[in-house]
């Protein structure tokens, strides 16, 4: 690639510096650096915006704070005038990708792939401004590759270099079947930087193979090979594992701003600094000084975590609402008294019912189990009265206050 750093004048420069530090900070890895200097001088100097993609495996709709890291990239992308090519992976998602996975991953059905993109599309447009997105669809290229293309594009690379990817060799020395199929993912990925003609990709940095592929078939088929972005992990609620809704240690875009505020205050300590870091939409100077005073003890850890708690449920539910939810945090939490803005359901039911039906008909709690655990673990009170017999007959009455948790609240109306 020619060399465009050169031949910027000194403003010119100053603003490829500048967009430089913005991308760089928070990321795991850039492959490699130097060429995305010069990717955005080629931008700066022809005054052409650069196009950054990221592919989406469309296996589940809900969308959480984990998710957000690259979306917060993208976006810093986005508001230097650059374009976003969203690609759905409605071709590549009915393969599955096997991405640290034990198995072959369960292929999608093209019902499941349009509704969960439908709903991915949605809540990412609570990050990025969709009107200035590309979405693309890869079925738009990989569904016309013919038997011929697809045995040229295999030959590009090597069994054992498909191999060398940690779920592919740790599965083949364990003698766990492989289907042919699944060495197509990373390829098909791949291709979609040859299709868009991509200049950077972005990715999680469990996606490392699949993007560098993206690199290497644009070589091969003679483009110019676009950057990579890594970014880290984000560990959920826990501190410990990867943000899974699985694992219940996430906090989801959709939910509500008590909830949301709740469980941002519950970020462990020593990730408080990450997580203003990758999930929040500060700029580069407020998050330093955070860190600075942080570490030089002018900002109470509690005090950060209040205002990590108001950033996140302003970004997704406006600042009044993320007025409310601090006002309401502090209620229950520092003055120990029920919150103001109690939900209230019309209760059609009758006078008696036991209190794990109640819980599961009021969707307190989603089955018959977990709500019979919560009552064990003393986290069910009604009317401020914590509730210990998972037996109990409750008599429903007006106004009664149904507590779960330290966040989940409803008052009943007859």
């Amino acid at each position: 690639m020619e060399n465009f750093i050169d031949k910027l004048s000194n403003n010119q420069r100053k603003e490829m510096e500048r967009q430089f530090e913005i991308y760089s900070t928070g990321v795991q890895e850039i492959l490699p650096a130097i060429e995305l200097k010069n990717k955005i001088a080629k931008s700066i100097f022809n005054e052409v915006p650069l196009k950054v993609k990221l592919g989406l495996d469309p296996s589940a709709p809900d969308v959480h704070l984990g998710h957000t890291v690259v979306l917060n990239k993208l976006k810093q992308f986005q508001d230097n005038g650059h374009i976003i090519q969203l690609i759905i992976g409605d071709f590549t998602g009915k393969i599955g990708d096997p991405t640290g996975k034990s198995a072959a991953r369960k292929q999608l059905t093209d019902e499941e792939v349009k509704h969960n993109a439908k709903t991915y599309f949605e809540q990412f447009g609570k990050v990025l401004n969709t009107e200035k997105v590309e979405l693309h669809y890869n079925s738009e290229w990989l569904s016309k590759l013919n038997l011929e293309s697809i045995i040229h594009l295999a030959g590009s690379i090597t069994v054992a270099r498909l191999l060398e990817r940690n779920d592919f060799s740790e599965r083949y020395s364990s003698g766990k079947p492989i289907s042919l199929h699944e060495f197509f993912y990373p390829l098909m990925q791949g291709y979609d930087s040859v299709a868009l003609e991509s200049d950077i990709e972005l990715g999680g940095n469990d996606q490392h193979f699949n993007v560098l592929m993206g690199r290497h078939l644009q070589e091969h088929f003679g483009k110019e090979k676009q950057v990579v972005i890594l970014l880290p992990l984000l560990e959920g609620l826990d501190g410990i594992e990867k943000m899974s809704k699985s694992k219940n240690n996430y906090i989801g875009v959709d939910e509500e701003p008590n909830e949301m505020f709740g469980k941002a205050m519950s970020v462990p300590d020593e990730l408080m600094i990450k997580y203003f870091e990758l999930a929040t939409d500060l700029s580069l100077d407020e998050k330093k000084k955070i860190n600075e005073d942080l570490e030089k003890g002018n900002l109470h850890p509690r005090d950060a975590k209040m205002l990590l708690s108001k950033t996140i449920v302003k970004m997704y539910h406006g600042i009044e609402a993320s007025k409310r939810a601090e006002g309401n945090f502090k209620q229950i939490f520092q003055k120990g008294e029920l919150p103001e803005d109690i939900p209230a359901i019309e209760w059609v039911g009758g006078d008696q019912i036991g209190i794990i039906d109640l819980l599961v008909e009021l969707k307190l709690q989603t089955s018959k189990g977990e709500s019979r655990k919560m009552i064990q673990n003393g986290g069910v009170r009604i009317n401020g009265e914590k509730v210990t017999d998972i037996h109990e007959n409750i008599s429903v009455e007006n106004e009664m206050v149904v507590q779960v948790g330290k966040r989940k609240f409803v008052k009943l109306k007859m």
